[in-house]
């Protein structure tokens, strides 16, 4: 393929890719393994209409044709008709981060057979103020706190766990306070409190894959499914997310 690779990817994944980087880097006989990164605030996926945008401009803003890791999942169709453009785009197959983080899509799936009622806190959800905690308080601000409560049952009522899922013991030691706190405003909801320690495997995988594409040594269409590759002119659409 012989493109230039670059990273476009949320800062949920940043920790991440910090720690893979230099493991590809050392594999790759490009000087630099990425030519370009750019990481994008983590608030972005609460409006996924300003998501799209945000990535598409972080698209359309790289001169040169490259080899795009798109460090996403759908993310509430927040990727949904993102065009390629001169780009060709490498993408994991997952609705969300959760999938990334937790390190494959079959971890996620044994999770949700295990739990299937589970809401997922992360640190780029703590630190974007995307949880019900937070909502309650915004919503309060807007309708009072009667209407603000019915609001969240309606979200919330059907879940039965929240699991603060972390990269490595470090963060989750760092975030549990918050979690915890977070928890004990859904216990209204009988929601049981978990800790899940993730894996980097997703964004390894990914990077590998990006490298191999770019240095020859994989085609096109030996990209397994747990990822997709949008060729220059393509555009991502949901259904390519369906399983």
């Amino acid at each position: 393929m012989s493109l230039p690779i670059v990273i476009v990817a949320c800062k949920v994944l940043a920790a991440a890719l910090e720690r893979v980087l230099p493991n590809a880097a050392a594999h790759s006989p490009a000087q630099e393994f990425a030519q370009e990164s750019k990481l994008l605030e983590y608030g972005l996926h609460r409006v996924p209409v300003k998501l799209n945008v945000a990535v598409q401009e972080a698209l359309d803003e790289i001169a040169e044709p490259s080899l795009v890791v798109l460090g996403y999942g759908l993310c509430g169709n927040g990727l949904r008709d993102i065009r390629a453009g001169r780009h060709t785009l490498l993408i994991p197959r997952a609705d969300d981060c959760i999938a990334v983080l937790l390190g494959s899509y079959k971890a996620y799936m044994r999770e949700f057979r295990t739990s299937p009622g589970t809401y997922y806190l992360t640190k780029g959800w703590l630190e974007s103020g995307s949880h019900p905690l937070k909502e309650y308080g915004e919503y309060t601000a807007k309708y009072g706190a009667e209407t603000a409560m019915w609001l969240l049952d309606q979200q919330y009522q059907h879940y039965k766990r929240i699991a603060l899922v972390a990269s490595t013991p470090e963060e989750m030691a760092a975030y549990r306070e918050q979690a915890q706190e977070v928890a004990r405003f859904c216990e209204r909801w009988s929601m049981r409190y978990e800790e899940i320690i993730g894996s980097d495997r997703y964004v390894q995988r990914l990077l590998e894959l990006a490298a191999a594409l770019r240095d020859g040594a994989l085609r096109h269409t030996e990209v397994d499914s747990d990822f997709l590759l949008i060729p220059p002119g393509g555009e991502i659409k949901q259904e390519m997310f369906m399983r």
